[in-house]
């Protein structure tokens, strides 16, 4: 009797193979059919759209205040897509990070079908692996999208042309498309701090708004403190001072210097948060 019952265990021990439970594309799947997903990936698309009907019905930005992106949004496609990534910056970029990352672990956790998931067997480690990965593609395409969108748009009302700049000049069309994807990816490496807490905190949490809303109130909080200027060169360490340094890439002269301590920064900050994350679910009790 024990013989047969070894063997039986040996035999299905013999089948089972980790990598290959929660596939990837499962896991993409499923996030893909979320409502969540659909309603962020909706907004931002739409968001252009919104600004060019603004624009069209309240006239060209006149004036002699040609200081900001906004102010020049209209001269080409090139300046209506920087003028989206203006407007993400600071807040509205900082939500599809939190939300694809805090809501992936702690909507499992809040539904009661994590335990199930870890029965299955799912190793925990190849779980938060599959988790994170989706959650951090879902961000970038998000990311990618208002710019990429607004840059259809703008071309499409306003023409291609030369991107110009609101500290004088212009950067010739033909360095544009490389230009906004530096700018691009520095946004999401800059975000990957927010995102790596709230995915911190969809492992130690059931309620995926806390984890959202704390990733998000980091944002906020950070970016209060930047504007504090009592703060000296201690504003340095804060995520949020970096934010627009992607800017830097839209200068005539590449400028790197910003963006590299950005990223440092907020590459430093995410492995510490997802080390937790990592440490403290392998050894968290999911079914009490």
């Amino acid at each position: 009797m024990t013989t047969g019952t070894s063997t039986g265990l040996a035999d299905r021990a013999a089948g089972y193979r980790p990598g290959h439970t929660l596939p990837l594309r499962v896991e993409l799947a499923r996030q893909l059919r979320r409502r969540r997903t659909q309603v962020i990936f909706a907004v931002l698309f739409a968001l252009p759209f919104i600004v060019l009907a603004a624009f069209q019905l309240g006239g060209t930005p006149s004036g002699r205040d040609r200081s900001t992106f906004i102010a020049l949004a209209t001269a080409s496609g090139a300046n209506f897509a920087a003028t989206m990534l203006f407007m993400g910056t600071g807040f509205l970029l900082v939500i599809p990070m939190a939300l694809f990352l805090g809501d992936t672990v702690a909507a499992e956790a809040g539904w009661s079908s994590l335990r199930y998931l870890l029965a299955a067997p799912v190793p925990r480690t190849r779980l938060l692996l599959n988790k994170l990965a989706a959650g951090l593609l879902f961000s970038a395409a998000a990311i990618v999208l208002l710019p990429l969108v607004g840059l259809g748009v703008g071309t499409a009302a306003y023409g291609w042309g030369d991107l110009r700049l609101p500290t004088g000049g212009a950067l010739p069309a033909g360095q544009v498309l490389p230009r906004l994807l530096i700018a691009v990816v520095f946004i999401v490496l800059g975000e990957l701090v927010v995102g790596a807490l709230a995915f911190y905190l969809s492992t130690v949490t059931d309620a995926p708004l806390g984890a959202v809303g704390g990733a998000v109130f980091l944002a906020i909080i950070t970016g209060v403190l930047d504007a504090i200027t009592a703060l000296g060169s201690l504003r340095e360490w804060l995520p949020a001072h970096w934010q627009y340094s992607w800017a830097d890439a839209l200068q005539p002269q590449l400028e790197w210097g910003g963006m590299i301590q950005g990223t440092v920064l907020s590459l430093c900050y995410a492995l510490i948060l997802l080390a937790l994350a990592f440490r403290g679910f392998a050894r968290k009790d999911i079914v009490s």
